[in-house]
């Protein structure tokens, strides 16, 4: 028994192809339309001798990155706010908590920040000021270096002054 492939491409494919093509379809329009794939009537396009105007798709990817960049933009931004409030909270004058006891959840304050609290805070703002850096990179230009090794020390110092609490 002989098996022969299920979707061969018919010469009604490349007529098909060929007129919708003429028409101005896009790949994705006429791929719809004859029940195959974007990748086969490229293939089928191709080997026509067509091509598809990208146009539209570049303004779309245009778009789809100037509107992540606004993201990012904004993301960044809350990130140096976190950073910000978890520094806020390190310096504070009184450091405040709730915990667990016997008598059930009770809020304490003491006038320094334990240890352990002082290295999670630390490794929380140098997690969020390494991701705005990260961020912040995708968009920077050469000139971000600078601003990059800063914020890296940074990060780098809480870590090691977190560390050196235990």
């Amino acid at each position: 028994m002989i098996l022969l492939p299920r979707n061969l491409i018919t010469d009604a494919d490349r007529d098909r192809v060929r007129e919708l093509h003429a028409e101005g379809k896009t790949r994705n329009d006429i791929a719809r339309a004859i029940g195959r794939s974007p990748s086969t009537v490229t293939g089928i396009a191709r080997s026509l001798g067509l091509s598809f105007d990208r146009t539209a798709t570049a303004a779309a990817t245009h778009a789809r990155q100037v509107d992540n960049r606004a993201r990012r933009t904004e993301i960044v931004g809350r990130l140096y706010g976190r950073a910000e409030r978890v520094l806020a909270r390190l310096e504070a004058p009184a450091y405040k908590f709730t915990a667990t006891t016997v008598h059930g959840i009770e809020t304490k304050v003491l006038d320094h920040v334990p240890a352990p609290d002082e290295k999670a805070l630390a490794s929380a703002t140098s997690t969020h000021l390494a991701a705005a850096a990260r961020l912040e990179q995708v968009d920077a230009d050469k000139g971000s270096e600078g601003v990059k090794s800063m914020l890296g020390g940074l990060a780098a110092a809480l870590g090691i002054r977190a560390a050196g609490d235990d």
